[in-house]
C-alpha cells in the first residue's frame, strides 16, 4: 500500500505563489507517474500535471507557465510549484502515485482571493 501525505497549502493573493509537497510512503523509484489533481467546490476533479518516473512533466493547458511540477525519488516526493496564481486556482489539490493501481492523498486547500 503507497500512503501520500501532501503538504503546503494555504491562502495567498492573486499573482502569488504556493509550494505543494507529495511524501509517499514507498522508495519514490518504485512509482511510476506521479502527479496532481484538483476539485474545486461543486466542481468535478480534474487533472493539473504529472510527471514520469524519469522526470518528464506534463500540464493541462491551463497552468502551462505557471505551474512547474517536479519530483525527488530519493526523497519519495512530488512538488508542485504554483505561481501567478489565479482565483480560478482555487481547489483541494490531490496528489497520485501510480505502482499498480493509483494511490491518492487526503488533499490539501489552495485559496487565491484577494
Amino acid at each position: 500500500q503507497v500512503q501520500l501525505v501532501e503538504s503546503g497549502g494555504g491562502s495567498v493573493q492573486p499573482g502569488g505563489s504556493l509550494r505543494l509537497s507529495c511524501a509517499a510512503s514507498v522508495s519514490g523509484f518504485s512509482l511510476n507517474a506521479m502527479g496532481w489533481y484538483r476539485q474545486a467546490l461543486g466542481k468535478q476533479r480534474e487533472y493539473v500535471a504529472a510527471i514520469s518516473r524519469g522526470g518528464s512533466p506534463h500540464y493541462v493547458d491551463s497552468v502551462k507557465g505557471r505551474f512547474i511540477i517536479s519530483r525527488n525519488n530519493l526523497q519519495n516526493t512530488v512538488t508542485l510549484q504554483m505561481n501567478s496564481l489565479k482565483p480560478e486556482d482555487t481547489a483541494v489539490y490531490y496528489c497520485y502515485a501510480d505502482r499498480n493501481d493509483r494511490h491518492w492523498g487526503q488533499g490539501t486547500q489552495v485559496t487565491v482571493s484577494s
